[in-house]
């Protein structure tokens, strides 16, 4: 019986989707971020620190350091002759998220996170255990958008609310979604 090319369901190690989002799931424009939010990437960045973070090639392309330094930076790309240095790249989701979750299990960690964009994030969302969504109190411009997902698989298990201020140009909830 051959195995499948997603990890099994009741695999231990979970799968967070790490993402911010404006009022119509807005996430960027020219492999740019919408918003300038300080709160969110200290949040993005506590996450993140130690999970492998599974990305596309656009959203390797749109750190300005790369890799990101401390943990497993993987890159889904369908383009075969992309290179990332200090990053592991795979031709498509599967492959890269089954090689994150066992990059996971050796470290001890127990979850990867997966940082974008918009068709990594549809890939993954039909395995993701977990969720973080920044929603923003806004609407940009955008030419990506986060995937639409049902709500009711979803259970909040806390909304954090940061009022817009200096280091933070818009209002927004963390919330923190976990499958039903």
């Amino acid at each position: 019986m051959q195995a499948s090319i997603f990890p099994d369901t009741h695999d231990p190690i979970g799968v967070r989707i790490v993402a911010a989002i404006g009022r119509r799931g807005e996430l960027g424009v020219n492999n740019m971020l919408l918003f300038r939010l300080k709160a969110d990437m200290a949040n993005f960045r506590r996450i993140t620190a130690t999970t492998p973070m599974l990305m596309g090639r656009k959203t390797w392309d749109s750190f300005p350091k790369r890799p990101l330094p401390g943990r497993p930076n993987i890159v889904a790309t369908r383009n075969l002759d992309f290179m990332a240095p200090g990053a592991h790249v795979y031709s498509s989701v599967p492959p890269a998220l089954a090689a994150a979750r066992a990059m996971a299990a050796l470290a001890g960690v127990p979850e990867v996170s997966i940082v974008g964009g918009a068709d990594i994030y549809a890939a993954a969302l039909p395995v993701a255990t977990h969720m973080t969504l920044t929603e923003v109190d806004a609407e940009r411009e955008a030419t990506v958008f986060f995937p639409d997902f049902d709500r009711a698989e979803w259970r909040e298990t806390s909304a954090v609310r940061i009022e817009a201020d200096a280091k933070n140009e818009c209002a927004f909830v963390i919330r923190e979604l976990e499958r039903r």
